[in-house]
């Protein structure tokens, strides 16, 4: 078990989302602490806050508005302090290109989201426990999708 609580942020323009995720990882047998942002500009915000304690994952909607989670996750890997925060793409949708874009911009995982709450509560272990180390040294598209 992690001596520290793991850091986890999530960014989701759905209140019932992000709810169900909170829930959802009380159940999850690990120390953490989550901070949920309902858009992306409330994440980059606060990233950018030399002030504030870094994440050690970023769940990331795609789809929100003001500003997407594909312009948030531009921005995280453009910038030398953010870059190597593991970014976990968090969505409904299931589109090739949504998915082969966040490949591509340096999305570390993409999870479709689950309407199961079991579900749920296994990909977010399943997240949680991942050797990120390998993760973001080999970037494999095999592994990208973490299937349910």
């Amino acid at each position: 078990m992690r001596p520290t609580p793991l850091h986890i942020m999530l960014a989701d323009d759905d209140e019932d989302d992000r709810l169900f995720f909170e829930e959802a990882f009380e159940e999850v047998k690990i120390k953490y602490e989550i901070s949920s942002f309902s858009d992306g500009e409330q994440l980059m915000a606060h990233l950018n806050n030399t002030e504030n304690a870094l994440p050690d994952i970023i769940f990331l909607d795609l789809n929100m508005p003001r500003k997407s989670g594909m312009e948030c996750l531009k921005e995280i890997r453009a910038n030398d302090r953010l870059k190597r925060i593991s970014v976990a793409i968090y969505s409904t949708s299931s589109s090739e290109q949504d998915i082969e874009d966040t490949f591509v911009a340096g999305a570390n995982v993409y999870i479709r989201k689950p309407n199961d709450f079991n579900m749920l509560k296994k990909v977010l272990s399943d997240v949680v426990h991942i050797n990120w180390q390998y993760i973001v040294d080999g970037l494999n598209k095999d592994s990208f999708i973490l299937s349910l």
